[in-house]
Parts: structure tokens; C-alpha cells; sequence
């Protein structure tokens, strides 16, 4: 079959999934390089916000440019929302004003700050000038709250009620409003002084007599979030108290917002994917990123570990004699740091995630360290058993087993030890345990397993 031959038919997804595949990205890309609009609208037609945003991503600029000016009119502000940062400024930027303004005015206000945080301030103006005067007002205001704070999260767009109101009041009230939020939980209980006192899911007030008045549904768990507080606490109460959507209130405790369990899970999932770049040493980097972006990002990381290997180097210099006299220390040497180093970011990956998660505390952090420390003995121990033996067989040398052995228990205590307790230090000092354990979690296993082995070495076998 010829690429002539492709149909939308043909490449069109099961009705209950239109996940991206290499036959559908090839016609859509036929479809430009024809300059073909009907049948690239056919294409994309089933597709996702999300799906179409991978899509963006995975292709090069030249042909994202080519496709987002044939696709033109039919291009979604759900698209905007769901593209990764590092290509969002260049699809902005390749949107005719028009399409543009109609896209941004189909998002909530939430999703419009966000796409605007990391945009550059013409690109910014561009947008806001696309809003109606009230949605600029409200994005403005969102904007002036601080970086990554609730205010930032939230919506502005609210369902509320008063609190003398009747469940029938309130259906009324929603039938009548000329807009809704496009999703919402819960209707929010206000005061006279517009101070939330409770919130009734849709589902209690959808269920209960019109004349059954609205302070009898209120949800027993009840959470304010205060508009300066930082996102992370945000996700981590959606996470701990199963929320739904939360009111976001300001100084005097009126509301202003509401977050829902979306915006708290991109948060989230954020947070995870940040936590394992860092880990890497790779930062914030993506795909998309430029040659020059990663390398700048990758760089740093690179140079500390290259300062790391050079102390490790320097802790087997000292044993230059040791080494000369036996070669099979040289050749053995690599396991026991390799040993400790996997064991060490085993602990560090664990130490990490439940720091994130808040699981880690001040009130168990002794205990964990206890049970990483003894995890590693036991291992240390079965390992110590296996190249004691393996020592033996391939050199002839029973001391040499013992040393090997010995050497692989001190390394995976240490590398327990230094897996939980580096990054709850550097917590407490200030310093983000996911970007700098990795580089000190490694000098430890690397310099005390080369100079435990190589010392015991030393003591044992001249």
C-alpha cells in the first residue's frame, strides 16, 4: 500500500481509545505536506487535547509549524494546556491572533494562568487582550499571588449558595445561571460576609428533597486552603484527605477560588516526575528540550560526579603498594563500590519518596535509619558469603574471600545509613534532597568501600 492510499478509515482508533499510533502520525503528516485541510481535520477529529499535544511534541518544528497553520480554526485551548512547556511559547507563537483569542476564551481561568506563568510578557499581553474584560481581571488578580501558591491553582469560576438556601433554591439557581463551570463537585455553603461554612457534593443535592435545606447536606471533612499556601501542601492534602475540590479563601477568610482533584494531581504527578530527574542529575529537561538546554542542564551534575570519581581515585592512590602486590584486588575492587552504590540509592530512592510524601518524620526517622542499617547487614552478609566463596575459587586465596566479605558488609551498612540519613540532612539544611543525595550518597559508598577493602587488604594479606 502506498502512503497515497492511507485512508482516515484506516487509521482511525477503536471508538473507546484514539491513543497515537505510527500509521495515523504518518497520514496526518501526508495530509500537510498535501496541504490536504479536510482530511487532516478527519484525522484529527477523534484525537484528544492530550493526544494531539504528544503529537506537537513528538514531531519537528518545521512540520508542527506546517500543521498548526493548516489545522488552524479547529485548534482547542485544551491543546495549550496539555503541551509541554518547552514548545508552548513556538505554537503560541505560530497561532494566527484570531484562532488564538478563540482558543484561550474556551479555558477556565485556571488553565489560562497557568499556560500564561511561563510565557513570556508579549505573549502574555497577547492572550490577556484575547479575554473578556472580567476573565482578564480575574487571570490578573490570579497572577498576582505568588508563584506556585494555591492562588495560582485555583479557579475563579465558583458555584456557591447561601447558607439559608433550600436544596430546590440551588437547582433552580444552577438551571438559571447563563454559565457554569465546565466541571464541578460541589455547591459551597457562604455566610453574609461571603465566608465559606461548608460545601454539599452534587450527588447529595441531585438525591434530597427540594425542601431540605442545604446546611443539612454540608460534607463532614471540610478543608480551606489559604490562597498563599504553597502548591505542594495543596497536592499533599487533595492526596491525605481524599479531596475532591477544596474553596481557596484569602486573608479574612472570604473565597476567592476553588481547586479541584485535576489541578492537585497535575501537581502531584509534577512533583514525581521532578523528584526522578533530580535523582538523575538531568533536572527539569524533556525531550523537546534544544542541544544546548540539556547540555547546560546535564553539565553541573556531570562535573560533581567527575570531582567525586577524582576523591575516590585519590582514596586507591593510597594503596598503590597494596594493589601492586595484589592484582586481585584491582580486579575485585569494582564490585564491593558497585555493591554499595546500588544499595546506597536503593535506600536514597525510598528516603526521597517518603520525604515527598511526608511519610518520613522527625517522629520515625531513627527507626527507619535502624532498619535500612540492619537491611543492609543482612544483605552485606549474604554478599559477603557469595564473594567470600567466589574469592576463593578464582584466586586461591582464603584471606582474600575474608577481606572481599568483610568489606561488602561494612560498604552496604554504610550505604543504608547513608541513604536515609543524607537526604533528611539536607531537608533540615534547606538544600532539595532529590537534586544533591545522589552526588553524596556516592562518595560515601565509593571512598569507604574502596578503603575498607583496600585497607583490610593492607592488614590481612602482607
Amino acid at each position: 500500500m502506498t502512503m497515497g492510499e492511507i485512508t482516515p478509515e484506516e487509521t482511525a482508533a477503536p471508538e473507546d481509545a484514539y491513543e497515537l499510533d505510527r500509521k495515523r502520525v504518518a497520514a496526518i503528516l501526508f495530509a500537510v505536506d498535501r496541504d490536504d485541510r479536510e482530511t487532516l481535520v478527519e484525522l484529527m477529529e477523534p484525537l484528544h487535547a492530550a493526544d494531539i499535544a504528544d503529537l506537537l511534541e513528538q514531531i519537528n518544528a518545521y512540520d508542527r509549524g506546517r500543521l498548526i497553520r493548516l489545522y488552524d480554526k479547529e485548534f482547542d485551548g485544551e491543546i495549550l494546556s496539555e503541551l509541554d512547556e518547552s514548545i508552548r511559547e513556538d505554537v503560541i507563537a505560530t497561532l494566527t491572533p484570531q484562532v488564538l483569542a478563540e482558543a484561550v476564551r474556551e479555558l477556565d481561568s485556571d488553565d489560562v494562568v497557568d499556560l500564561l506563568e511561563d510565557l513570556e510578557e508579549p505573549q502574555q499581553e497577547a492572550i490577556l487582550e484575547a479575554l473578556e474584560l472580567s476573565e482578564r481581571v480575574a487571570v490578573q488578580q490570579s497572577l498576582s499571588y505568588p508563584e506556585n501558591s494555591a492562588g495560582r491553582l485555583m479557579q475563579r469560576e465558583v458555584v456557591m449558595a447561601p447558607e439559608h438556601w433550600t436544596v430546590g433554591q440551588a437547582i433552580d439557581h444552577m438551571r438559571e445561571a447563563e454559565e457554569l463551570p465546565e466541571q464541578f463537585y460541589h455547591v459551597v455553603i457562604v455566610d453574609p460576609r461571603m465566608r465559606p461554612v461548608g460545601q454539599v457534593t452534587l450527588g447529595r443535592l441531585m438525591s434530597s428533597r427540594r425542601t431540605l435545606p442545604l446546611m443539612d447536606l454540608m460534607e463532614e471533612t471540610f478543608q480551606l486552603i489559604p490562597v498563599d499556601q504553597d502548591e505542594e501542601d495543596v497536592a499533599y492534602a487533595f492526596n491525605q484527605y481524599h479531596l475532591i475540590s477544596t474553596p481557596v479563601v484569602d486573608d479574612d477568610g472570604r473565597l476567592v477560588g476553588v481547586i479541584t482533584i485535576d489541578d492537585a494531581m497535575i501537581v502531584l504527578d509534577e512533583g514525581h516526575e521532578e523528584d526522578i530527574m533530580r535523582l538523575a542529575g538531568v533536572g527539569e529537561g524533556s525531550l523537546s528540550d534544544r542541544v544546548s538546554e540539556t547540555t547546560k542542564q546535564r553539565f553541573p551534575w556531570l562535573a560533581v560526579n567527575l570531582v567525586t570519581a577524582i576523591l575516590a581515585s585519590l582514596v586507591i592512590a593510597q594503596f598503590e603498594a597494596t594493589i601492586s602486590e595484589f592484582v586481585a584486588l584491582a580486579v575485585l575492587m569494582p564490585i564491593v563500590a558497585s555493591m554499595g552504590g546500588n544499595a546506597g540509592t536503593q535506600s536514597l530512592t525510598v528516603a526521597v519518596r517518603s520525604l515527598a510524601t511526608r511519610d518520613l518524620t522527625g517522629a520515625n526517622v531513627w527507626r527507619v535509619i535502624r532498619r535500612e542499617a540492619l537491611v543492609g547487614l543482612i544483605n552485606g552478609g549474604i554478599f559477603a558469603l557469595v564473594m567470600g566463596v567466589i574469592g576463593v575459587i578464582w584466586f586461591g586465596t582464603p584471606l582474600l574471600g575474608v577481606v572481599i566479605g568483610a568489606a561488602m558488609v561494612i560498604n552496604l551498612v554504610v550505604a543504608g545509613l547513608a541513604g536515609t540519613a543524607i537526604p533528611v540532612i539536607l531537608e533540615r539544611v534547606g538544600v532539595d534532597p532529590a537534586l544533591a543525595s545522589g552526588a553524596f550518597v556516592t562518595t560515601v559508598t565509593d571512598v569507604v568501600g574502596f578503603f575498607a577493602f583496600l585497607g583490610l587488604a593492607g592488614v590481612v594479606l602482607l
